[in-house]
């Protein structure tokens, strides 16, 4: 479910998208000195938007100080990175919840690296359940409730996508102090924003090979498309609103790129890739 709290990036300020690569490549290195190489392979840029809010919250106390690293992976450009406790809990979240995303992929299609990838995190996700139990209760509870809905074929769109907006709300609520509620709504409405667009995009594939999807009832319908942008922009339009609340001063045009452009440069990917298959399918007839 990771992967569509993205930039748009032809939309942003080329110091805007090289501010943003310093804390998703920071990410990326802090993940690998907390847990090794191997947790590199789970960065995503959900995580990233959570710690780029963190930081922009908490500037006076974490945002830390930035430093030059050159990647391996692009030896002959030098890249602003931030090291601080923003990342370092963005890491955490991000072992957290891929340890349960690759239990879901081995549970779904018995895929062999899912099931290595949670051998590799098992002692990993252990550690943290004990260092943020709060976050791994909500976690937990998630997926044991989720897994019980969709055995039922439970076709609430609205509770299903509640399960993962209560879960994200819980993660994005770090220090559980006085902004914490503002938090937990953005992730409540981000999480029900990210499950609806995980459901919409493996639609097809889920009818093919049998498996649970809320929107399979839906997808007859004359007016579907409608009703899932409808859908979507009314959860963006409710995180948003819990959005601006805050008082943030670091980066605020990057996490708006991110709410008002990036979520749906994703969704639109989305949808023309649909469209095109549908024209293949067509010719083929």
């Amino acid at each position: 479910m990771f992967g569509y709290v993205v930039i748009n990036e032809p939309e942003l300020k080329i110091k805007d998208y090289r501010e943003y690569r310093g804390v998703y490549c920071g990410l990326c290195q802090t993940l690998k000195r907390k847990y090794g190489p191997f947790a590199q392979l789970c960065l995503n840029n959900d995580m990233t938007f959570m710690a780029l809010l963190h930081m922009s919250l908490y500037e006076d106390e974490e945002i830390g100080r930035g430093r030059i690293y050159r990647c391996k992976l692009h030896p002959t450009r030098k890249l602003k990175i931030y090291e601080n406790a923003c990342l370092g809990y963005a890491a955490d979240m991000t072992v957290l919840l891929s340890y349960y995303l690759a239990r879901d992929h081995w549970k779904d299609d018995r895929k062999p690296e899912a099931l290595v990838q949670m051998k590799l995190l098992q002692k990993k996700m252990k550690r943290l359940s004990v260092k943020y139990p709060r976050q791994f209760r909500a976690v937990k509870n998630y997926i044991h409730r989720l897994e019980a809905a969709e055995r039922a074929g439970e076709k609430d769109l609205d509770l299903l996508a509640g399960l993962t907006g209560t879960m994200l709300g819980e993660i994005m609520n770090w220090k559980n102090d006085i902004w914490a509620e503002m938090l937990k709504e953005i992730g409540f409405y981000l999480g029900k924003f990210i499950y609806l667009m995980d459901a919409y995009e493996d639609l097809e594939k889920d009818i093919e090979k049998h498996r649970f999807n809320p929107l399979t009832s839906y997808r007859t319908g004359p007016d579907f498309e409608r009703q899932i942008f409808s859908m979507l922009d009314l959860m963006m339009a409710d995180c948003a609103r819990c959005f601006e609340k805050l008082p943030l001063t670091f980066d605020v045009e990057i996490l708006r790129n991110i709410l008002y452009a990036g979520v749906w440069s994703k969704y639109m990917k989305i949808r023309n890739d649909k469209n095109k298959t549908e024209e293949i399918k067509d010719e083929s007839l």
